[in-house]
């Protein structure tokens, strides 16, 4: 049996006779029958009947054009499906990322482009992140810290500087900034180990031999600020994080490049991915579009 056999069969059997459906689908009506006559030979089925001049179908005819029915209509939900697919009008990317600030952004511009995509996002560390990426449970990594690997495609999206946020009645509060060497000995409230904003931040105390006082480590952006604001010590974010508070005050750094990033990271074997390729598209008009826009700020 043959796939043309059984379309020519659905054609001839919709269209109530050869001579209609050779009309309607501009096919030889010869055709038509050597096609219908070969299925009904190799099954030796009789799948029409004649009733005077014209060719009904039989039981079994019947019986079989309720299948093709179904057969070829599920052919053309395939069809309609592949089709959206390529052109992205329908699916789902799922993203993992370490925070919410830069991948809200990305969403809000994919959308834009997409808005038939559904889209998931999930929020964890970088290990995490990183292991929902390898296991396919995620088809985009947002990451701020990423080490070399050869299976990753990594593109940088932005950089943001790190500044101290204190109590409003903090002496700091009346300066629009500080050197980090005025950190010595200050009580300090930390993330956790691990988070690539901490590392970032020791290491220019480091490179000043710097030690401020280590009050306690808490693993919530939330939690710090609360911690800051009943005065149990100071701490650090990127500007790009901070949330304006009357009861803060954010102070930039003087004198050191202390910066968090942000990556959109992909396995390379799945680049190619439509979807997948569509999102980076979007992440890359979105970074040149900042990087211009800063660009003439800085002029």
């Amino acid at each position: 049996m043959r796939y043309t056999q059984l379309r020519s069969f659905h054609l001839v059997a919709g269209s109530g006779g050869f001579n209609a459906a050779a009309d309607a689908f501009h096919i030889s009506q010869p055709t038509l029958t050597a096609q219908v006559g070969a299925l009904e030979e190799e099954f030796g089925v009789e799948l029409f009947v004649k009733r005077g001049r014209r060719r009904e179908l039989s039981d079994t005819g019947r019986q079989l054009l309720a299948i093709t029915t179904r057969l070829f209509a599920e052919e053309a939900e395939v069809l309609a499906f592949l089709t959206e697919t390529r052109e992205l009008r329908t699916g789902r990317l799922s993203i993992s990322a370490v925070g919410p600030f830069h991948v809200t952004e990305m969403l809000a511009a994919f959308n834009q482009a997409y808005p038939e995509i559904e889209l998931a996002v999930k929020l964890g560390n970088s290990a995490e992140v990183l292991d929902d990426l390898a296991s396919y449970r995620c088809d985009v990594a947002v990451l701020a810290y990423i080490d070399e690997d050869d299976r990753l495609l990594t593109i940088p999206y932005r950089r943001h500087p790190v500044a101290v946020f204190v109590r409003s009645d903090h002496r700091f509060a009346t300066r629009d900034s500080i050197r980090l060497t005025e950190l010595e000995g200050e009580p300090m409230i930390v993330r956790e180990q691990g988070s690539t904003t901490r590392r970032a931040f020791e290491e220019a105390l480091a490179r000043t031999g710097t030690k401020p006082r280590l009050m306690m480590e808490i693993g919530s952006r939330e939690a710090i600020r609360e911690a800051v604001i009943h005065g149990l010590g100071i701490s650090y974010v990127s500007e790009a994080e901070f949330v304006p508070d009357e009861n803060l005050k954010l102070v930039r750094i003087e004198g050191a490049e202390v910066y968090t990033y942000a990556h959109v990271v992909v396995l390379k074997q799945r680049e190619s991915s439509r979807i997948i390729k569509a999102f980076l598209d979007v992440v890359h008009r979105a970074r040149d579009a900042f990087d211009a826009v800063a660009g003439r700020s800085r002029v």
